[in-house]
């Protein structure tokens, strides 16, 4: 599949002296602050002056809870880091992603460093966290390691599961062609994990689920330098293979199975 995707319009960076170089301080109480007070979570986050997408673009955001903040922070992060937002080499500060946020630096510091855990970014002490930069090769790699893990377990999936489980399916392929038609990256790089994460979990290899779905993550990622990877059409093309692939899946076509995940695989890179 085709997975490296870039956009354009970065973010604004700015040094901070990092949390754990400055005094310990008391955790704010666990309610939630009043609107306006200092440290308040707005209803809805927004990345500079419009809404941030999360995963399902056309879903309605609910309201932020103190709880959620950091996870919510996260997800608008890696859809930045998908559509390209978040540059890679540019080095970000918490605190000036907070401002664009509209929260306190604390749950966007918190997301940072779950990000840095997953190698997306990399610490920049006393200045933040800048962006992994990551070229063609590493792509390839990424899509080469995927392909020796994904497609035996499809194969052995194919002749093992009935044609049933595979159309209850049918759903989230439908929901990736949607995404794709939207030409929203971030949206499709969601759909498509979804689809190719419910496949792999008829293994029942929740080990195998998450190792998968980090490489799959990793290999959404922008490349350094590169024009944007995905025009509408190419998601298009990308989101029919899912199609056709499940319809081969119910049909028991194992020829046609492994021809098309081969190549799936093969145009990642």
């Amino acid at each position: 599949m085709k997975h490296g995707v870039q956009g354009s319009a970065g973010a604004q960076s700015g040094a901070r002296v990092p949390a754990q170089q400055r005094p310990a301080r008391a955790e704010r109480p666990a309610h939630e602050p009043d609107a306006g007070a200092p440290g308040a979570v707005p209803d809805e986050l927004t990345w500079g002056d419009r809404p941030v997408a999360g995963p399902s673009a056309a879903a309605e955001r609910p309201s932020v809870r103190r709880a959620s903040v950091r996870g919510q922070i996260l997800e608008a992060l890696r859809t930045a880091l998908v559509t390209g937002e978040l540059r890679p080499g540019e080095v970000y500060s918490a605190p000036v992603l907070a401002e664009r946020f509209g929260v306190s630096a604390t749950p966007v510091r918190e997301a940072m460093q779950q990000l840095a855990l997953e190698g997306a970014v990399e610490v920049v002490p006393n200045r933040g966290f800048r962006v992994v930069e990551r070229g063609a090769r590493e792509l390839a790699e990424l899509a080469e390691v995927r392909e020796l893990i994904e497609v035996p377990v499809m194969l052995r999936l194919a002749r093992t599961v009935p044609a049933e489980r595979w159309a209850a399916l049918r759903p989230l392929a439908e929901d990736s062609v949607r995404a794709a038609a939207s030409g929203c990256p971030a949206a499709y790089a969601e759909s498509d994990r979804a689809f190719h994460r419910a496949m792999l979990g008829l293994s029942g290899n929740e080990e195998l689920c998450r190792i998968a779905d980090d490489l799959h993550r990793r290999a959404q990622w922008p490349l350094v330098g590169g024009a944007v990877r995905h025009a509408r059409a190419d998601l298009a093309a990308d989101a029919a293979e899912h199609v056709i692939l499940l319809d081969a899946l119910v049909a028991g076509d194992l020829d046609v199975v492994l021809g098309l995940v081969t190549e799936h695989f093969a145009g990642a890179n």
